[in-house]
């Protein structure tokens, strides 16, 4: 197994380890109830050094982009991120992923620069895709094993960090990012994103700064009760949101509509792949549909329980947890197309047992 720059800190704190995506990472250091509300009332550190970064830079690197992306980077300013997604040449997808259009300060003349940041299941199958569709005058870099990342996340997350830079944070709009100084650590990619609907800061690094920018945040957040949190916790607040899950809620079989990222496949740029693939499912009409629903029980959905309605399957559980800011179940999944609006009433089946369901509108979790 792989570690970060930080496995012997998650050991020494207690942590319940694991292997995730190849990665020995931190599941939880107390209960993921605890983390899970740290992060929705204060602010939590995730190592989540163990994702994916790939550089793009060259004369055509917006070429590449579009080429392999769904959305539109031609939108993008420096300084800008977009959530996007991988489709294959059949529609589905390979990745999703976010998409940083840096400075072109370190280009040479007519040289543009991206970040590309993959989930770190899929950086090998990623990074070979892309440059087998690398037909332009562009460098594709890995840089994953030399880069850490750290979210911070949380009401209190922007207070923490600024405290430790210059940096007026709160001038960084949503999915917007700056490079700077942080604790004393230069050349910091400082990225207003994460995966819990919480706000907050994504902080990418090299995996020789890591270790010291995670101490100063934690000697400095201690007046806010800042706490470690696992990747145990880091799920159950993007189910609350609605977040899909690679693997679990979109795979090489999904296509982007049909997961409800529509949003994100611009069918109005030029060519992309698996553009026709999308268009023709879209002329062709939907056959089923991602939604959200809450269970009418204390048993928690799991992956691949059947979806029940009118006597029949049809659908399947994708993503299951009892809510830790709800206090009840909640899960994903796929249903035929005529059984996803709001208040549809459905049947998760676990076992003999058949738990009475409802689809609600995503997110799960509102900010009150």
């Amino acid at each position: 197994m792989k570690s970060t720059g930080l496995t012997q800190i998650h050991i020494d704190l207690g942590a319940r380890m694991a292997e995730f995506a190849g990665y020995n990472m931190p599941i939880s250091y107390t209960t993921i109830m605890e983390e899970h509300n740290s992060v929705r009332e204060s602010v939590g550190v995730f190592d989540v050094s163990h994702m994916g970064e790939f550089i793009i830079k060259g004369k055509e690197a917006l070429n590449l982009v579009q080429q392999v992306t769904s959305n539109d980077a031609a939108t993008l300013e420096i300084g800008e991120a977009q959530y996007s997604c991988l489709p294959n040449n059949q529609g589905g997808i390979i990745d999703d992923l976010i998409v940083y259009r840096l400075s072109e300060d370190q280009c040479a003349e007519g040289e543009q620069a991206y970040m590309l940041v993959v989930n770190a299941s899929n950086i090998e199958k990623d990074f070979n895709w892309i440059k087998a569709h690398n037909k332009f005058d562009t460098r594709l870099i890995n840089i994953s094993d030399q880069t850490s990342l750290l979210a911070i996340q949380g009401p209190q997350a922007v207070q923490v960090v600024q405290q430790l830079t210059e940096i007026n944070l709160s001038a960084i709009k949503f999915y917007s990012f700056q490079k700077g100084s942080i604790a004393g650590e230069d050349n910091v990619l400082i990225s207003a994103t994460g995966y819990t609907g919480s706000g907050g800061l994504e902080l990418y690094v090299r995996n020789d700064q890591v270790l010291r920018l995670w101490k100063a945040l934690f000697e400095v957040g201690q007046a806010y009760a800042i706490r470690p949190i696992g990747l145990g916790a880091r799920d159950t607040l993007r189910l609350e949101m609605g977040y899909c899950l690679y693997g679990n809620d979109i795979s090489d079989t999904t296509s982007p509509l049909e997961a409800g990222l529509g949003w994100i496949t611009k069918l109005g740029k030029d060519d992309f792949n698996g553009k026709e693939a999308i268009l023709s499912l879209k002329e062709q009409g939907l056959s089923r549909r991602l939604v959200g629903f809450k269970i009418n029980d204390r048993r928690v959905p799991r992956h691949d329980y059947p979806i029940i309605a009118d006597g029949k399957e049809i659908g399947v559980v994708t993503s299951g947890t009892l809510s830790p800011s709800l206090g009840i179940p909640i899960g994903m999944g796929y249903v035929k197309w005529r059984y996803r609006k709001p208040g549809t009433n459905l049947f998760i089946q676990a076992g003999k047992k058949l738990l009475e369901a409802e689809v609600v509108k995503l997110p799960f979790y509102k900010k009150s």
